[in-house]
């Protein structure tokens, strides 16, 4: 196959095309509301699907950690076997719902799901406060070394 001998359209000196040459492109509507960049909408009734009805929940929050424990099956849906994927290495329950471009909602449901069944563990994240103090580990720390 050969290469095109000369432009279509636009003068044929050599000359690159002028913007009046170009075609015009469609202007916006003024009338029109403002469209938002954004991908196509979840459809609802894949989400429901996913959800079912309104079930009992974990009491899951955004920063829980889930780790998971197990395989998903073959025939496992795919929210599950991507939420096992991803938690090979604890993941908060925010990131999942980021990674897997799913509400919150959804996310909690998919994941009681896998608790109930025991291919996730849920931690809760360490808490500041939980920890020992300081000046504690600092006393501990000295009164070793001066044995």
């Amino acid at each position: 196959m050969t290469p095109p001998q000369g432009p279509a359209h636009g003068p044929s000196n050599g000359e690159l095309p002028s913007r009046r040459d170009a075609p015009a492109r469609d202007a916006p509507d003024p009338d029109a509301p403002p469209q938002r960049e954004r991908r196509s909408p979840e459809n609802p009734e894949r989400l429901y699907i996913l959800t079912g009805e309104d079930s009992e929940r974990a009491p899951l929050d955004l920063v829980t950690l889930i780790v998971a424990q197990g395989e998903a099956s073959p025939m496992a849906q795919p929210e599950h076997s991507a939420v096992l994927r991803l938690c090979g290495t604890p993941l908060s329950v925010a990131e999942l719902s980021a990674y897997l471009a799913l509400p919150f909602s959804v996310v909690t449901v998919v994941l009681t799901e896998l608790l109930a069944t025991g291919l996730v563990q849920a931690r809760a994240p360490i808490v500041r406060s939980a920890l020992p103090d300081r000046s504690l580990l600092e006393a501990v720390m000295h009164g070793l070394q001066k044995l």
